[in-house]
């Protein structure tokens, strides 16, 4: 979790401490709700959950046949379903601005959303630049209405606009090899990370050129990245495997044998969470170790708050 990440965090936990603790039995404020076991909680849909990201009013998630899904004092609600241009297209990554107003999210056929978390406004920009390839992640850098777009291709291209996604505003570049770029992540406006499917790891410092630093002899594919600096940046993928970036070596951890979809750690990296297949969820508190959990569906995303939360295939939500 970058900087900038942590301190809108830190807002959204002291507007998290003020929700009811009713939803599923789980505690929802302070250290307690990271203490606490992680409950399986009810959701309004049987889709995939694919990522799930918070904002400042509060957590949202994405998912399969283009449905959005919003955490709210009474449970979880559906705000959206058919996605940005409201044919199904299924949502696979999903961002917030800085200032936690807007959340972003791409997917299936070139979808690319903007939802105005306040209003409830929509605003579609799907098929930047007449693209309509599957879209696997986003990241978004700077405020509501004048945020740096980063999209994820799964053609292997990096597509980005530095004007809020306006049309005509698009380029793109491809980083590596045509590979699929599974996941990107920013620290802070034009600095950040993506892993691709030919097990590379690049770097940019400018959003438009990038920099292959790893990683040599991985020998599984990478599929979540968490961007915390030039000299952090923290690497799931295939094997159960978590890798650690220091700005001048990689570090592998070996958590066992569940593919690990998404990882997430402070910036201090004192404590965060990788999460997989079978329901697996590792925390890292100086070491790796598995947390038991409700649920054997494979999870996709985890996201850290006022209340952690993970999600996955059919449906499923866990809190803690």
């Amino acid at each position: 979790m970058s900087e900038r990440e942590a301190t809108r965090r830190g807002v959204l936990k002291g507007i998290g401490t003020t929700v009811a603790a009713a939803m599923g039995g789980v505690v929802l404020s302070g250290s307690a709700a990271a203490s606490g076991p992680w409950t399986a909680v009810e959701s309004p849909t049987g889709n995939t959950l694919h990522d799930v990201a918070y904002t400042d009013a509060g957590a949202y998630a994405v998912a399969g046949g283009g449905v959005v899904l919003e955490r709210t004092e009474l449970g979880w609600r559906k705000v959206l379903d058919g996605g940005p241009t409201g044919n199904g297209n299924s949502l696979y990554g999903a961002d917030v601005t800085d200032d936690g107003e807007r959340l972003w999210f791409v997917g299936a056929s070139g979808a690319l959303g903007e939802y105005d978390v306040e209003s409830g406004v929509l605003t579609d920009h799907s098929a930047p630049m007449d693209v309509t390839n599957n879209f696997n992640d986003v990241s978004v850098t700077g405020e509501s209405g004048d945020a740096n777009v980063y999209v994820a291709g799964d053609s292997g291209k990096m597509y980005y606009s530095f004007e809020n996604g306006a049309s005509e505003t698009w380029k793109y570049v491809t980083p590596g090899s045509g590979a699929a770029i599974n996941a990107v992540d920013f620290f802070d406006d034009r600095n950040g990370h993506i892993v691709d499917g030919n097990k590379s790891v690049f770097r940019t410092a400018d959003g438009t050129t990038w920099e292959q630093i790893g990683m040599a002899d991985a020998n599984v594919n990478f599929y979540g990245v968490d961007s915390d600096g030039f000299d952090d940046v923290w690497v799931s993928g295939g094997g159960g495997m978590v890798f650690h970036w220091d700005g001048s070596e990689w570090t592998p951890t070996d958590t066992g044998d569940a593919g690990l979809r998404d990882v997430e750690v402070t910036d201090r990296d004192g404590d965060g969470y990788a999460v997989g297949g079978g329901g697996k969820v590792y925390e890292l508190d100086e070491e790796w170790t598995q947390n038991q959990t409700p649920a054997g569906q494979n999870l996709t995303a985890v996201v850290r708050g006022s209340t952690d939360i993970a999600v996955g295939a059919g449906g499923t939500i866990l809190e803690r």
